[in-house]
């Protein structure tokens, strides 16, 4: 199962309900993490974004490495070109795992769809928010609405994402009301399985 949607429209939410429910839950952005923490990579990215990326104990920076290339379009593909074959093959052996395991799986991959990993699901959900609603939850991430525009300007659009879901979860609502709808897309799966 595949989660699309805008940027802060509640992936991560609405993966923890899913995961409640015993999918197992695989997280791009984890995974990315524990690929730029090879020293390996992370010398690649310091060769090719400079030390200013990298904090005050020699970690990388993620606000000031997203500030770069969500401003730049090269440098994003640079960095792309430099962590997605890692947190790719992450990903492909979780789904392998889980699917040994006669689990469930959902992805939580903001680049589900340019990334050609949508390839890899039965199913996506779309997940629906408001703008206001998304922005404002990404300036309580601590983004400002011109990063939050920038970031969602570097994916594929709404309509492109919505169009190839089977399933659409409203988010911008209540808690309580985006767990009832993930659990009635889980009822409906289960039902067409039997």
């Amino acid at each position: 199962m595949g989660l699309l949607g805008g940027i802060a429209a509640g992936k991560s939410h609405v993966a923890g309900l899913f995961a409640g429910r015993g999918f197992a839950v695989l997280d791009a952005d984890a995974e990315a993490r524990a690929v730029v923490a090879d020293p390996a990579v992370r010398q690649e990215i310091v060769a090719r974004f400079g030390s200013s990326v990298l904090g005050p104990g020699g970690e990388l920076d993620r606000a000031a490495l997203g500030r770069i290339v969500f401003a730049d379009p090269a440098a994003r593909r640079d960095l792309e070109f430099l962590v997605h074959p890692g947190v790719r093959a992450r990903l492909l052996d979780g789904i392998d795992r889980a699917r040994a395991a006669g689990r469930g799986v959902v992805l939580d991959v903001p680049l589900l769809l340019e990334g050609g990993l949508i390839a890899h699901c039965d199913s996506c959900v779309f997940l629906d928010a408001p703008d206001s609603v998304r922005a404002a939850r990404a300036q309580q991430r601590g983004w400002t609405e011109a990063e939050w525009a920038a970031r969602e300007a570097a994916q594929a659009p709404l309509a492109d994402k919505r169009a190839r879901c089977v399933f659409t979860v409203p988010t911008g609502g209540t808690r309580e009301e985006t767990r009832i709808a993930v659990d009635r897309v889980i009822d409906s799966l289960e039902r067409a399985r039997r």
